[in-house]
C-alpha cells in the first residue's frame, strides 16, 4: 500500500510536526509528510521541514479566502491526501474546511468537547477538573468541533500552573498525533453517523483515580485501577 501523502499546517514551533516527521522516517510507517505550510514566516517549525528536506511554503493569512485559494493550490499540486493542523492558530475558511471534510485533522490540548478555543489548559485549571488531556479530531467549520478520533488523559497535579500542565499535555500529544495519523493511513478510521469508528480498536480496561489514595497497594499502578 502506498504511503498516505500528508501536509502539515503550522503557526509556531512545530513540535508536533517534528514528531510526525520522526514517525514517518520509519519505513514501516504508512504516511509521509510531503508539504508544510505556515502562515508565519518566522515559525520555528519551518526549520524542521528544512532539516528533513520537506517542501515548505509560507502563506500569509490576512484573508481567509485568499489563504484557502493558495493553500488549496499547494495541496493539490503536492497530491496531498490528509491535512494535519499542528499548532495552526487561524480559523480556516468554511468552504475550504468543507472541501477537506474527513481528510483534515487537528490536535487540541483538552478532552473535547470540554475547553475548546484558546487557553484550554488555563480553562481546565480554572474549572478545577482533576483530568484533562488532548484530542485528535476531524475538522469542521466550528472551532474545535468535529468527530473525535483519539484522546489521551493527563492528570492535574497539586500546584500545577498553566506552563507545567501545558508541557505535560504536549508530551502526550507527541505520542497521540503520530498514532492517529498512522491509523488513518492504514485505512482503519472512518466516520459513520457523525462518530468515528476504528477497525481493531479496543478500549483500555483501566480507570484512573485523581486523587489517588496514598495507602494504595504498590501493585495498583499509581492511579490506575482495572475495571
Amino acid at each position: 500500500m502506498a504511503q498516505l501523502r500528508v501536509a502539515v499546517l503550522i503557526s509556531g514551533r512545530g513540535s508536533n510536526l517534528r514528531e510526525l516527521i520522526a514517525a514517518s522516517s520509519d519505513a514501516a510507517y504508512s504516511a509521509e509528510i510531503v508539504l508544510v505550510i505556515s502562515d508565519r514566516p518566522e515559525a520555528g517549525g519551518l526549520a524542521h521541514a528544512s532539516h528533513a528536506g520537506i517542501p515548505a511554503a509560507v502563506v500569509p493569512h490576512r484573508d481567509r479566502v485568499l489563504f484557502a485559494a493558495e493553500a488549496g493550490r499547494l495541496l493539490d499540486e503536492n497530491r496531498v491526501e490528509l491535512v494535519c493542523l499542528a499548532g495552526f492558530m487561524r480559523v480556516l475558511d468554511a468552504a475550504f474546511v468543507a472541501s477537506w471534510r474527513d481528510r483534515m485533522v487537528n490536535i487540541h490540548p483538552s478532552l473535547l468537547p470540554a475547553f475548546p478555543g484558546l487557553y484550554p489548559q488555563r480553562q481546565a485549571l480554572a474549572a478545577g477538573v482533576r483530568f484533562t488531556g488532548c484530542t485528535v479530531h476531524f475538522v469542521r467549520p466550528e472551532v474545535d468541533a468535529g468527530p473525535i478520533i483519539a484522546q489521551a488523559v493527563v492528570a492535574i497535579r497539586p500546584g500545577d500552573d498553566e506552563v507545567a500542565l501545558s508541557a505535560r499535555i504536549l508530551r502526550v500529544e507527541h505520542r497521540l498525533y503520530p498514532l492517529t495519523v498512522r491509523l488513518i493511513a492504514e485505512r482503519r478510521v472512518r466516520v459513520a453517523g457523525g462518530q468515528v469508528e476504528i477497525d481493531g480498536w479496543q478500549a483500555p480496561n483501566i480507570a484512573s483515580l485523581n486523587p489517588r489514595d496514598p495507602r494504595q497497594a504498590p501493585s495498583v499502578r499509581g492511579a490506575r485501577v482495572r475495571i
